[in-house]
Order: C-alpha cells, then sequence, then structure tokens
C-alpha cells in the first residue's frame, strides 16, 4: 500500500496498556499500514474533573481519523462518572455492535465446539440512553425509548451482515410478550425487512428462552439481532460458553465512524504483572482491518493467531493440562503469535476475509425506507401522582378524583405499578406511592390540550402532587398506549 492509514488509539486503564502494546507489536510485524494516533482517555481523566472520559481535543482525532482501536477502561467508583463507551457510541451515532462468538475447542474449552454465531447489537437506544428519574420516595423510573430508524438501522445491519459473509440466518430476540409497543416495533420492523432478504432465513425468540438456548444449543443460532439491554447480555452469556470472555473482539459501526476493542474489561487487579491475555484487543483490531481494507494483513494475524492456540502456547486464562504445551505471559504470547505470521492452522478453518477496493467499510450507512407520517389524534392523559395516605388506599384517592370533570374528560381508572386498583380493585394488590390516573372522555373521543391543562389543575386543586404526564394517542386509528394489566 502507497501510505498508512490514520487511526486512533487509546491505551486505556488496568491491562489496557500491556494488550495494546501486544496487539499493535503484532500488527506491525504483520504488515499492517497504520499509522496510530495516541489519545488519552479513562481513569486519569475523570480525575482531571472531565465527567465524560474523554478530553474535547480528543473527539478531534476520532473525527480526522473516523477509526477507533480502545483498550478497556476504569470508571472510578461514585456517581457523576459517564459511562464512556455509552458516550463514545451516542456522540458518534455507533450504532451497530458486533459481536463474533467462536469456539476454538479442543485449544479453548467449551462444550459447544460448533458454535460459530454473530450477536448484532442495537447501541443507541432501549434503557441505555440512560434517561432516569426518582418520582416520589418510594418509586424510580428509567425509561426505554425504541424508535423505528434505530430498529431499521440495526436490523438491516444485521441482514447485510448475514449477506456479506455468507451467513444463513438471522434470529431476532425482543421480549414483546410483554412490551408489546417497544419491542413489539423492533420485532415488526424485522418482520418488514426480512422479506427484502428471501434468500436469508429468519426467526423470531422471546429473548428469555433465546438466551437459554444460547447456553444450551449455541449451534443452532448464526446472526442475532436484538436490543442494546438484551444484547449487551446475551453477548457476554455468548462468549463465555464458547470459552472465554477475554478472547472476544468487537466493532462498534456507524455511519461514519467505527470502534475496535475488547468486550473485557480493564481487570485492574492483574495490571503490570504480564500475565493478561491480548487475544480479545487482537480480535478487535482485526475487525478493524478488514473495515480499513487490509482483509489479507487480518487473515495473517487471524491464522498466525489460531496457530498459536494450536501450538498450545496459551496465557493463564487459557492454559489446559494435556492440551497446552507452553504457559507465557502477555509479550510472550504476542511474540509467538509474530513468530507464526505466515503460517495456516492445521486444524482449525484458516480465516479468509472479503477483499475490498481498500476503502473503509460502509456497511454502516443504511439507507432507511421512506413512510408517510402517521395520523395522530390526541383521546386521553396519564396523570402520575405522589400519593401516601390512608395506608395507600385505592378507593381514598379514586373517590376524591372522581371530582375531576374537564368537558368530559374525566377519570377511568388508577394503576399503581401497572395493576388496575381502582375501580374493582383488589385488595390484595400491593401499592406503593406512585399512582398513574387515566383520563377520557367517555367514548375515548378526540380531546384538546386546553382540556388537559383543566384537567391537571383540577389535580392540584383537589390537593394531589401530580409528578408526570403522558399524553395518550392513535396514530391512524390504532392505540398508542399500553392498557393497563386487568383492563
Amino acid at each position: 500500500m502507497s501510505s498508512k492509514r490514520k487511526i486512533t488509539v487509546a491505551y486505556g486503564d488496568g491491562i489496557g496498556p500491556e494488550i495494546m502494546k501486544a496487539t499493535l507489536n503484532i500488527l506491525e510485524a504483520a504488515g499492517a499500514q497504520i499509522e496510530p494516533e495516541v489519545i488519552e482517555i479513562g481513569e486519569q481523566v475523570y480525575l482531571k474533573g472531565i465527567s465524560s472520559g474523554i478530553e474535547p481535543r480528543a473527539w478531534d482525532s476520532l473525527r480526522e481519523t473516523k477509526v477507533f482501536l480502545k483498550s478497556p477502561i476504569t470508571t472510578p467508583q461514585g456517581g457523576g462518572f459517564k459511562s464512556l463507551n455509552v458516550t463514545t457510541r451516542k456522540t458518534l451515532g455507533l450504532y451497530a455492535n458486533v459481536r463474533p462468538c467462536k469456539a476454538y475447542s479442543p485449544y479453548i474449552r467449551t462444550h459447544f465446539p460448533k458454535t460459530d454465531m454473530v450477536i448484532i447489537r442495537e447501541n443507541e437506544e432501549d434503557l441505555y440512553a440512560g434517561i432516569e428519574h426518582r418520582q416520589t420516595d418510594d418509586v424510580y423510573q428509567c425509561l426505554k425509548l425504541i424508535s423505528r430508524p434505530g430498529s431499521e438501522k440495526i436490523i438491516r445491519y444485521a441482514f447485510e451482515y448475514a449477506k456479506k459473509y455468507n451467513r444463513k440466518k438471522v434470529t431476532c430476540m425482543t421480549k414483546d410478550n410483554i412490551m408489546k409497543l417497544a419491542d413489539g416495533l423492533f420485532h415488526s420492523v424485522f418482520n418488514e425487512v426480512a422479506k427484502e432478504y428471501p434468500d436469508i432465513e429468519a426467526d423470531h425468540k422471546i429473548i428469555d428462552i433465546g438466551t437459554a438456548l444460547i447456553a444450551d444449543k449455541p449451534e443452532m443460532f448464526d446472526v442475532i439481532v436484538t436490543l442494546n439491554l438484551y444484547g449487551d447480555i446475551i453477548s457476554d452469556v455468548a462468549a463465555q460458553i464458547t470459552g472465554s470472555v477475554g478472547l472476544g473482539g468487537s466493532s462498534n459501526v456507524g455511519e461514519e465512524v467505527a470502534m475496535f476493542e475488547a468486550i473485557h474489561g480493564s481487570a485492574p487487579d492483574i495490571s503490570g504483572q504480564n500475565i493478561a491475555n491480548p487475544s480479545g484487543l487482537l480480535n478487535g483490531a482485526i475487525m478493524m482491518l478488514v473495515h480499513i481494507g487490509q482483509p489479507e494483513v487480518a487473515e495473517k494475524i487471524s491464522n498466525a493467531w489460531m496457530k498459536t492456540l494450536e501450538d498450545g502456547i496459551h496465557t493463564g486464562d487459557i492454559y489446559q493440562e494435556g492440551i497446552s504445551s507452553q504457559l507465557v505471559g502477555t509479550q510472550e504470547f504476542a511474540q509467538a503469535v509474530i513468530d507464526r505470521i505466515g503460517l495456516k492452522p492445521e486444524k482449525m478453518t484458516p480465516a479468509e476475509f472479503q477483499k475490498g477496493d481498500g476503502s473503509d467499510d460502509n456497511m454502516g450507512a443504511i439507507k432507511l425506507t421512506k413512510r408517510k407520517p402517521s395520523k395522530k389524534e390526541l383521546i386521553g392523559l396519564d396523570v402520575f401522582i405522589d400519593w401516601k395516605e390512608s395506608n395507600n388506599d385505592a378507593n381514598v384517592i379514586g373517590d376524591r378524583l372522581r371530582a375531576v370533570d374537564a368537558g368530559g374528560v374525566n377519570m377511568q381508572l388508577i394503576t399503581n405499578r401497572g395493576v388496575k386498583v381502582y375501580p374493582d380493585g383488589m385488595k390484595e394488590t400491593f401499592c406503593s406511592d406512585h399512582w398513574r390516573v387515566r383520563f377520557f372522555n367517555a367514548d375515548q373521543s378526540v380531546i384538546t390540550h386546553a382540556q388537559i391543562l383543566d384537567v391537571m389543575k383540577q389535580v392540584q386543586d383537589l390537593g394531589f402532587d401530580f409528578i408526570k404526564t403522558e399524553n395518550l394517542y392513535t396514530f391512524d386509528g390504532e392505540r398508542g398506549f399500553s392498557l393497563a394489566q386487568g383492563e
């Protein structure tokens, strides 16, 4: 190649500097045409009083190079410190987290030697939006935000990934039997997009049984696409059952920028001891090389790494009596990989990456479907009230709120923690101090914002502390809100 590709590199905290040194040594020995530009992130930046863990000028490097190879970091204990991973992913629009989970049996101990799956996780939405509130003395809230564009982007990415890498099946995992609107949207968009890829099998699993199947029959999965929280959990489950979380690398892909890293943490308890396994970060770097158009170098490194495993040269975390031939440290393992560059594994399948045109992978640039806006109509209001009197008797609060009448908009029911408690509630239902009061016209016809303001004033005049409201809408005539349990 005629010129080196600039990349941004962060050595991180804990074992980060050791495994980054080992990884970069391997990349250099294999002929990777890269020019690292180092930035500081993590604990030392946090301790300077920068709550995001990254200095403002470091963003300039990321915007310029558009490729970030990152070691794990340590987030100080206590409040006020933001997750750098979440900040980076959301700030740079890295909406797709890609985690290959492959077994390397018998060199890495696993009960599932045929496992070879890729988990593609939505990276920006869901509960990881981090929007939380304490609303009453008893109750805390965390908002789960799922958007149609966000869902379509990650689902299309999953199918495009399957197509590019000759994967045969994409499985969607949600909990839409409970969260019928939020997770239901994700599942619905999955079904829509799947129709455009008739050559790829598509199926759906509820996340709880899906997770159980990953732990019990992982060989049945190929590509999995799911929401942020679920993806975070099942990625570690999948990595663990294939042998070790410490081996896993991942990419975080956006329309313009991509970040590559190990999936494990900074392990400060073993830092500076030269015993950490650099394989996770190395596998992330291999994904990076494919992304920047150097797949031949990626193949050489991946094959040398597998040959090292086959030869039994192992760090302590994967050392097995009878399988391993030599226990080595971080830098010695890296040197063993370097010594095998140009060799291929004899028992494992050699790596082969799709050859590109030498430019950055543009899979992150997803074209979304154009949709006609829905007809949105306001038909009701939920008023959330902080009330803890009369032993939390729902009949007391309910009877008082019956007095509210805003031009025909009246209270229809009250729920507590999602369960209907008034009218006709069950005395056995436990109630907290957090009440949802639902107001409609009797026929659930369209209402006005003026009526909503009137409802809130009347609730206030009755002496209640309303802490939150949610407008209730229909979209093209379909209800845009959930019913209460027991409604």
